[in-house]
């Protein structure tokens, strides 16, 4: 057992009074060298843990006649989890209007906009059709363009964005409202596709391009945005997540997280935020992100970048080794390659943690070579980090092992694969390179750390979810359904150590993702042991309550919720 100590008046040492004991949980403590599977409990004072051992023990040790008795007899408790990548923030934007996940044919996507559209008039006149989390795949060859859905809109504007927010669709109305005339040169890799005549067809690549779009539509108040973003992180409490980070931050983020925690009802996750850098920002603004470094709250904070390598391989702005299926591929998302690498250098310097965006294997190469350069971290932050690596050359898995540099991958994006290979992503790549898509199991027997998230509102943000991919590698509940690299799959522990502590290491935090004494009291109760039982029932395994600094919130959807007693 581990305890902690303080000093009475007399200066003679004396135990720290809990103010919550768990009792009687199975406990995933995420040390090495195993748990005991005899019933454990965990000892609470001041948001973080006393000490963790039999319960006689703790008790002896630490409670007192004001300590709350949790019973936690027949549950397991583990550290609480941590997306290690999503966007709630700029979610908000984004999942407004109908979601159209689910959608595989041309006809049901045109009906639903049809729906939508009438309803839109119906209430709002001339208002905007928004949709999000569109397949590639539902416009079964036609060509993404305003033509194919125009007649669905009956002239209303419309913004679309497809699954991965890396490719939107505009309507001639729309096009118009923003100003989109034409094509346009961008500092990344950004697209306005134009048909033979030089006219804009609709379909926008990466966010500069479809930007001026969204800055068209009326954007939502100041209080209904603090709503929205309240809502959207309670959520993430519901399948036993704690904490995420932020992965498309501005000062404007970090503005409503300290908003959220000042004003507000206050953060119901702690989160990371990364700061996104762009290769159109300019001294001025580059400055402006210094100074936000050591910005933060009592549950928030800044201290990374993110950066871009590429785009996406469904449209061919991934960067690859070897040119796509259809010749494209070869190009970075920054126009000036070397002004990548320097702003790696100048953000190193400067005390970031450096996140990058690389899905193609020469992305994920090039941006290893970058991080390699400056050392592979700033001085007393964590190791730099790569964000999706989607395809990965074995030797470029190795490097990852050399250099400690953390994969942080999203593996339920298989989601929208194809088991025959004819999917956008698949179709790209070919046979041979998509064999090596999302290869967690690789980059663990590589020696690398592997932080795991959802990429919402690419994927659910429930965190089961997510852990059922890495273990299933198909669709949790399909249990003949097809496994894409069997070889990659993870063990459920494997999984949770993803979504614990390293993804809490990912982020330069030491008292998280973990159960032992002086850690933060960020827990997850679970129905179940996670690390037992099977991918398919862990992707509805209930979380019957979390703690957030010892603040324990019961899930009311689940009435077995453990009782408190004094």
């Amino acid at each position: 057992m581990t305890d902690a100590t303080a000093t009475d008046d007399d200066g003679r040492a004396a135990m720290t009074r809990a103010e919550i004991i768990i009792e009687g949980a199975t406990v995933r403590t995420q040390l090495p060298g195993g748990d005991p599977e005899t019933p454990r409990s965990i000892a609470v004072a001041d948001g973080r843990i006393l000490g963790v051992g039999e319960h006689g023990e703790i008790a002896e040790a630490f409670a007192g006649p004001a300590t709350r008795i949790d019973r936690a007899r027949g549950s397991t408790v583990t550290p609480g989890l941590i997306d290690a990548h999503l966007h709630p923030i700029q979610g908000i934007d984004i999942v407004r209007g109908i979601d159209l996940g689910g959608v595989g044919e041309r006809s049901v996507l045109i009906d639903r906009l049809r729906a939508e559209a009438g309803r839109v008039r119906r209430q709002a006149g001339d208002g905007w059709v928004r949709a999000w989390n569109i397949d590639y795949a539902a416009f079964e060859g036609a060509p993404i363009a305003a033509s194919t859905i125009e007649a669905a809109l009956g002239g209303l504007p419309a913004l679309l964005l497809f699954f991965d927010v890396h490719t939107a669709l505009a309507s001639g109305e729309a096009l118009r409202r923003a100003g989109i005339t034409g094509a346009r040169d961008f500092d990344d890799a950004s697209e306005i596709v134009v048909d033979a005549d030089g006219a804009p067809t609709g379909e926008l690549r990466e966010e500069s391009a479809w930007e001026p779009v969204l800055s068209a539509i009326p954007a939502p108040s100041g209080e209904e945005t603090l709503d929205a973003a309240h809502a959207i992180l309670s959520r993430m409490r519901r399948s036993g997540l704690t904490g995420g980070t932020i992965m498309d931050g501005s000062t404007t983020t970090l503005d409503l997280l300290e908003s959220l925690e000042a004003d507000g009802p206050g953060l119901p996750v702690r989160i990371a935020s990364a700061l996104d850098v762009r290769p159109s920002a300019g001294a001025e603004e580059r400055a402006a992100i210094i100074r936000q470094l050591h910005r933060g709250g009592r549950r928030w904070r800044g201290g990374a970048i993110k950066l871009y390598a590429d785009g996406v391989i469904d449209t061919g702005t991934a960067w690859l080794y070897a040119a796509d299926t259809r010749g494209d591929g070869l190009h970075p998302f920054w126009a000036d390659r070397e002004a990548f690498a320097r702003t790696v250098r100048e953000f190193t310097a400067a005390g970031f943690q450096i996140a990058t965006h690389a899905i193609g294997d020469r992305a994920v190469g090039e941006t290893i070579t970058a991080y390699e350069a400056v050392g592979c971290r700033a001085e007393g932050r964590p190791v730099h980090r790569i964000e999706h690596l989607e395809c990965l050359d074995p030797r470029d898995i190795a490097r990852l092992g050399r250099t400690g540099v953390t994969a942080s991958m999203q593996l339920q994006h298989m989601q929208w694969r194809d088991p025959e290979g004819r999917d956008a992503w698949a179709e790209r790549l070919g046979p041979e390179r998509a064999a090596r898509g999302w290869s967690a199991g690789s980059v663990l027997r590589a020696g690398a750390p592997l932080a795991l998230g959802s990429d919402w509102p690419i994927a659910d943000l429930d965190a089961r979810g997510g852990l059922a991919w890495a273990v299933l590698r198909r669709t949790p509940g399909a249990r003949d359904g097809f496994v894409f690299e069997p070889e990659e799959r993870l063990t459920p522990a494997q999984a949770l150590h993803g979504y614990t502590r390293a993804a809490a290491l990912a982020q330069g935090d030491d008292d998280l993702g973990v159960i032992r004494a002086g850690a933060r009291a960020d827990l997850a109760v679970w129905a179940e042991d996670p690390t037992r039982v099977t991918g398919d029932d862990l992707a509805e395994l209930p979380v019957l309550a979390t703690y957030l600094d010892g603040e324990r919130l019961d899930h009311p959807d689940h009435p077995e919720a453990t009782p408190s007693e004094r």
